[in-house]
């Protein structure tokens, strides 16, 4: 095994168990969250249910890995390509002024990436997005109808 596979899994070995994260064990706070959009070429598409940023999405690599940089140049070259194509569709299908990128993972080490579209005039416009404000939530069909007009564009 090459040195830098080993200390890979080493690294991955570190951080949080796979059986305990939401994103592995597709578990009911996932569901609380977020729903799936669909599945890409490495990573998995969720559209989360409160809606402060209107078309906030996140996107979750497949496998559980703790950051960037433990993917292989090819991996997270692949990665990125969905995070950008979810960017592109919800630019397409919302019309933000600008996307913000989350990449956090101090509690939850399991590399994912947080989309928040940002609107003149909307909240935190010109800052940071609130992680979870817990102000704006949507009936199922309201939600259908968002994760089709992404689907769309993807």
């Amino acid at each position: 095994m090459p040195p830098e596979n080993a200390f890979l899994i080493q690294l991955t070995t570190m951080y949080s168990d796979p059986s305990q994260c939401l994103y592995c064990t597709n578990n009911q706070t996932l569901s609380d969250l977020m729903i799936e959009i669909c599945e890409l070429s490495v990573s998995r598409a969720f559209l989360f249910k409160e809606q402060t940023y209107r078309g906030r999405c996140l996107v979750a690599y497949k496998d559980h890995v703790n950051d960037l940089n433990e993917l292989s140049d090819d991996d997270r070259n692949a990665f990125m390509a969905d995070v950008a194509r979810v960017t592109r569709a919800m630019q397409r299908a919302f019309n933000p002024e600008k996307i913000n990128y989350g990449a956090y993972s101090d509690k939850l080490s399991h590399l994912h990436f947080h989309l928040a579209p940002k609107y003149v005039d909307g909240p935190d416009y010109g800052g940071t997005f609130q992680m979870n404000p817990g102000k704006v939530y949507l009936s199922d069909a309201e939600y259908q109808e968002m994760i089709e007009k992404i689907k769309q564009y993807l």
